[in-house]
């Protein structure tokens, strides 16, 4: 099986993923990420590569950062020791300063016995299939074992959030003063960075779920648990709740009366916000198969085309980078400003929605009603042979759904990638109806 998986390299910490594999991942990006073409110009200047490394909270995330750094420094590279701060902000760090690449420990809202290693290209990118297939190879090959001066060097990078902070700051298109806004950090990697922001940006702030031991990220709290977050925003009376995953790539929220807002809306209240604005490139919108039906209408309505991907964030920035698109996202609330960052960042996309709230003064369940979502079932049919979703019955069975659903519903069937399932999506005008199809053609999918 392949060491990498969609977004880095994860597993159980001192588990799969042990100091010894983080090692020598490091040693191999080294390799393989010093043979670009400034990297090797840089090389034959005389001048050491540049790595910015950061992490979450969780506990293993010290031996595993530490491995990760001796085995850039033991290659010739010379680390910038970002300590913990959001995925995202690695991403912009990187980028910034010029770095040659950067390393992210993370393992996102897992829970916290979990860790991954995700690397990042110059510029802050994700790394293509490709050259994670070259770095899996590097691993067995030699390795860069530079000696005396010409080892790199582990510094501290004593100005990294302060960086972060401006740069969020900066990108606002309206303070925020006047709203009371709710922060669920997860107790993961935004639990400074996130309040801080939003008081620097005019906010009343009430923060949750900020105070990592270490063991707590994502455990009750943060994106993928929104019941707390719901609750303090109703006793509060604040306009607007925020919530994190553990290395706040992710940005979910709550309204005034604690109604969920998923990602689909976030994007489509944002999207409308830029075309307003005249800063929505191509008035187009970049998001997954998975994203609900409702929003294509809103967004149709609206005179914005929608233009969908695989599943994955790393599919919807490689869409946008195509076409030169400014917004996109998945309905787990991964959302990419590209005019601002390189990747999903839960931060920038709470504070710009905030934003919105105060520019308009509007309520956030006001902004979201421009969409409507339609009911969304998910059956997870296990122990089936991937090619099932493909098979004549089961397409001759989608066929027979999509007619009975005509303009008020969709039906998606998706092969997992890594294990013998497929998932049966339906929307419909009703619940009922949605979970009575899901279950009839997931039934189908198993006859097979």
């Amino acid at each position: 099986m392949a060491l990498f998986g969609t977004d880095g390299v994860r597993g159980l910490a001192n588990g799969t993923l042990t100091a010894d594999l983080a090692l020598t991942l490091a040693q191999a990006t080294a390799v393989v990420l010093g043979q670009g073409r400034i990297a090797s110009a840089r090389k034959a200047a005389g001048k050491r590569l540049t790595a910015v490394v950061a992490r979450d909270p969780r506990i293993s995330g010290q031996f595993l950062s530490a491995a990760v750094e001796a085995g850039l420094a033991s290659s010739g590279v010379d680390v910038l020791e970002a300590g913990t701060l959001p995925t995202p902000a690695t991403a912009f760090l990187i980028d910034d300063i010029d770095a040659d690449f950067g390393v992210m420990i993370s393992a996102s809202h897992n829970p916290a016995p979990d860790n991954g290693i995700k690397i990042f290209a110059r510029g802050g990118v994700k790394l293509p299939d490709i050259v994670e297939q070259r770095i899996e190879e590097a691993m067995t090959g030699p390795k860069l074992q530079p000696t005396g001066g010409d080892v790199g060097r582990v510094t501290r990078f004593s100005d990294a959030e302060d960086r972060y902070v401006m740069h969020l700051l900066a990108s606002l298109p309206h303070r925020l003063d006047g709203l009371h806004v709710v922060v669920d950090c997860a107790h993961g990697a935004a639990s400074g960075v996130s309040p801080e922001t939003f008081r620097n940006a005019g906010a009343k702030v009430t923060v949750i779920g900020a105070d990592p031991d270490g063991i707590n990220i994502n455990d009750g709290v943060g994106s993928t648990h929104l019941d707390k977050l719901a609750a303090e925003v109703v006793r509060t009376g604040a306009d607007v709740g925020i919530a994190h995953d553990g290395d706040a790539d992710r940005c979910l929220a709550v309204d005034a009366d604690g109604t969920i807002v998923d990602g689909d809306q976030i994007m489509a209240i944002l999207a409308l916000s830029m075309k307003e604005r005249g800063v929505l490139r191509g008035d187009t919108l970049v998001t997954t198969v998975m994203s609900n039906l409702g929003l294509h209408r809103a967004m149709a309505a609206n005179g914005i085309r929608v233009e969908t991907t695989a599943v994955g964030d790393r599919y919807v920035l490689e869409r946008m980078n195509e076409g030169g698109y400014s917004l996109g996202g998945e309905q787990s609330g991964h959302v990419i400003m590209s005019r601002f960052a390189t990747t999903g960042d839960g931060v920038l996309t709470g504070l710009h929605l905030a934003a919105e709230m105060a520019r308009t003064g509007r309520s956030l369940a006001s902004l979201a009603s421009v969409m409507t979502v339609f009911p969304q079932v998910l059956v997870n049919v296990r122990g089936v042979e991937r090619s099932r979703a493909t098979d004549d019955d089961v397409v001759a069975a989608v066929r027979v759904a999509e007619t009975a659903l005509g303009d008020s519903g969709r039906v998606l069937l998706r092969p997992s990638g890594t294990e013998p399932m497929v998932r049966v999506m339906v929307e419909a005008a009703s619940q009922a109806n949605a979970q009575r199809i899901a279950d009839e053609l997931a039934d189908v999918v198993r006859a097979g």
